[in-house]
């Protein structure tokens, strides 16, 4: 592998090398697709992310397999859909069956670090049955979804759960900050204008600074830990997950960037009094939930959203710094740039808050890959508007690693994007799959009568064209975005579309009956043993009725 430590040899190393020396793979939570300016926003700037794209290929349609933090990114560090692998929600273990990002990659000889989010459950049952003893490596990759932590941080430390622990507090009580729980009581708490402090999970808290300046937020120590990995890499070959915690709640963002966007131009809500009318069941649950009811007040839009925009702002200024100093180490033209989001926000769109459930605004998030290599720059500044998937990633950087362009697809359902990045070529995909479980939700009160929470679920497939969602409790939508592109009228009971969405239904049961549950079996193990004669040469010659027939067959001849 070249060396990269000069600009001549990170040339030599994009015109000599097929494969990729690393990976540096940034996801946001909760970002949405449209919150950023490369994406249309009208007030949001975000330079650094922009010029990301500009240097690669902005995929405008890329959809994630869950609709929440733990099914979503499962996806991800699978490359397999919700209904295969299982985890279908926060909390579910990953079953220690699955094989992760980690266990592709090592193989490569690719170190895969983690600095950030995973919201990965480990499976400890399936573990102690096993036997696998705590220390070894098996049992430590087995527990943190295949990754080597650098510095993991789910950024769920409320003032309830113990965290001595936290790397992340350790560091705040190093810089002065006092507490049992400094992620809480100041990183994510603010004073109010009275000197008053307020957590940060309350929504009126939005407007306020943080207690702790820029500097030691959240975003910024989880920055400055990548750029620590990646120094103290050296020349060795390594995939780094960086994984934001903002913009997810609670929103709070410390000072400037909690009134950059205060007197911004706020988009108006994606709504319609329509939809209030002849409500599907599970939607009237969730606009009557408690984050429903809080995000659909004009007023509380107005305190969250400025918030929300300012933290994006931060993670872009923050990746300014990140993107610097992998050019100053000389790792820009050999590294691997992706930038993606778990799912989206609500914010108040379709009487919402929060995620959960099927729309643009939750499903479709932003995705940008920069391949270092000459064979991309054909396409460095696109816009794609084919449909991709979460799932097409791990494929995607088992090729570029130098991995086998197809691995067994009992293991990776997605498709590898090289063809995009090289040739702006077609996919196999005409449609998307993503999926909702919101039977762990609250909001499962207001469904009376229903039985829960197996039967709440829903299954959306997405064409260019057409929405369908197959739902378990009420009726099934059908969304024409083409000419209704906000989602704001369901056709799903409409006798013109009968066609359509039998047509869609009847695609949504066949990529059902064709997801992979064997993963101990491939087709390369069924494409040997049903080759003519496979049997006989093992000595079970069923059927044959004399010698010739027998001796035709071990030679692979069929009668």
């Amino acid at each position: 592998m070249a060396e990269t430590s000069t600009d001549c040899d990170t040339e030599t190393f994009r015109e000599n090398n097929k494969v990729v020396k690393n990976i540096l793979f940034i996801m946001c939570d909760q970002l949405r697709w449209d919150a950023m300016s490369c994406s249309g926003h009208p007030s949001l700037e975000t330079p650094h992310i922009d010029a990301l794209a500009d240097r690669g290929v902005r995929f405008n349609r890329a959809f994630v397999q869950g609709a929440v933090c733990g099914s979503s990114r499962m996806s991800f560090y699978t490359g397999r859909y919700v209904q295969t692998h299982g985890a279908r929600w926060n909390q579910v273990p990953l079953a220690i069956n699955q094989v992760t990002m980690g266990d592709h990659l090592r193989k490569l000889g690719v170190r895969t670090a983690l600095v950030g989010k995973t919201h990965m459950r480990a499976d400890l049952e399936g573990m102690a049955r096993l036997g696998l003893g705590e220390g070894s490596d098996e049992e430590f990759f087995l527990r943190e979804c295949g990754f080597e932590v650098v510095e993991r941080d789910d950024g769920l430390h409320p003032e309830t759960r113990g965290s001595s622990e936290l790397a992340y507090n350790q560091f705040l009580w190093e810089k002065g900050f006092t507490g049992k729980n400094p992620w809480h009581s100041a990183a994510n708490s603010v004073l109010d204008e009275n000197g008053n402090t307020i957590s940060g999970w309350l929504l009126r808290a939005a407007p306020y600074a943080s207690k702790v300046p820029e500097s030691v937020s959240e975003t910024a120590y989880m920055t400055d830990r990548a750029i620590d990995f990646i120094q103290s890499a050296g020349e060795e070959r390594w995939c780094l997950h960086l994984s934001f915690i903002k913009p997810h709640w609670p929103y709070v963002a410390p000072a400037p960037y909690n009134d950059i966007y205060r007197d911004a131009e706020i988009p108006p809500p994606n709504r319609s009094s329509e939809e209030l009318a002849d409500q599907h069941p599970v939607l009237h649950a969730m606009r009557h939930s408690r984050i429903g009811r809080a995000m659909s007040r004009p007023d509380a839009r107005r305190l969250v959203i400025p918030t929300y925009l300012g933290l994006v702002k931060q993670i872009d200024t923050n990746l300014g710094r990140l993107f610097g100093k992998l050019k100053e180490l000389g790792r820009e033209k050999d590294t691997m740039i992706v930038f993606t989001s778990d799912h989206g926000d609500y914010l108040g769109d379709h009487w919402m808050g929060e995620k959960d459930w099927l729309n643009e605004e939750i499903v479709r998030v932003p995705m940008i890959i920069v391949d270092p290599r000459n064979a991309a720059d054909k396409t460095r500044g696109t816009v794609t508007n084919k449909l991709v998937e979460a799932i097409d990633l791990l494929p995607t950087f088992v090729e570029s690693l130098g991995g086998a362009s197809k691995e067994p697809e009992q293991w990776l359902e997605g498709e590898s994007l090289i063809p995009i990045l090289h040739h702006d070529a077609s996919t196999k995909r005409s449609s998307v799959i993503s999926e909702a479980d919101w039977g762990f939700l609250e909001m499962t009160k207001y469904l009376s009568g229903v039985q829960v929470p197996r039967a709440a679920r829903a299954t959306m497939i997405r064409n260019d064209r057409y929405k369908y969602i197959l739902s378990e409790v009420g009726s099934n939508l059908l969304y024409d975005l083409d000419e209704d592109p906000n989602e704001l009228c369901d056709r799903g009971d409409d006798l013109s579309m009968r066609t359509i969405r039998n047509d869609l239904h009847e695609e949504l049961f066949e990529w059902f009956r064709h997801r992979r549950h064997d993963s101990t079996n491939n087709d390369l193990f069924m494409q040997m043993t049903s080759a003519p004669g496979s049997a006989a040469r093992q000595g079970i010659p069923i059927g044959y009725w004399d010698e010739q027939e027998l001796e035709a067959g071990l030679q692979g001849k069929l009668y």
